[in-house]
């Protein structure tokens, strides 16, 4: 690993007040800072786009819970086998759900977890967007109305779904490693 959270060199910018804050907050909250902003910390304008982002996509209002949120974001990386959103979001799973078993479950293949009608359609049509995008078509929505969510849901779930896609890519692109403490959270 060029400089330990990736396999390139690309250094430390350095961060403004509002950014080193932010990190203080997520060591704070979570006991950590998440690799993958110290990764984009090489560049504060591309951290601060994709920290906002991230942060109105999964803490932001919307009709799915964050449990939901994370789910999306699993069954994605499962597909794309991003290890370290698989890693890092595994463990929200099993945090958010009080459920280790359901968190692997999510990793492994999210078909094989007890999950509501609801939380299957939101699944399948975020798998069915990562791996065949140019095959949604209105029944694929239809399904999702059909198990209770509106169009803002199915807006939401389709960003979610884009952005693990889109991160996932990218970190797979890197070689990004998740930190070490994500693999006995919650477990």
């Amino acid at each position: 690993m060029a400089d330990g959270l990736t396999a390139l060199s690309l250094g430390q910018a350095e961060l403004s007040e509002a950014t080193k804050a932010y990190f203080a907050k997520c060591e704070e909250k979570l006991g950590l800072v998440p690799n993958v902003l110290a990764a984009y910390a090489f560049d504060e304008k591309k951290l601060r786009a994709f920290t906002d982002m991230y942060n109105d996509l999964m803490l932001g209002e919307s009709g799915l819970d964050k449990l939901e949120r994370e789910m999306i974001a699993v069954a994605v990386s499962s597909v794309n086998h991003c290890y370290y959103c698989l890693v890092a979001h595994g463990a929200a799973v099993r945090q958010l759900s009080g459920d280790p078993e359901l968190g692997e479950m999510m990793v492994m293949n999210y078909r094989v977890a007890e999950l509501s009608p609801r939380q299957k359609a939101m699944l399948d049509f975020a798998v069915k967007l990562t791996e065949t995008p140019h095959k949604i078509e209105e029944h694929d929505r239809e399904a999702l109305r059909a198990q209770g969510f509106n169009d803002r849901d199915i807006w939401d779930i389709g960003a979610v779904a884009a952005f693990f896609n889109m991160s996932n890519r990218v970190a797979s692109a890197v070689d990004m490693r998740p930190n070490g403490e994500y693999h006995t959270m919650a477990r």
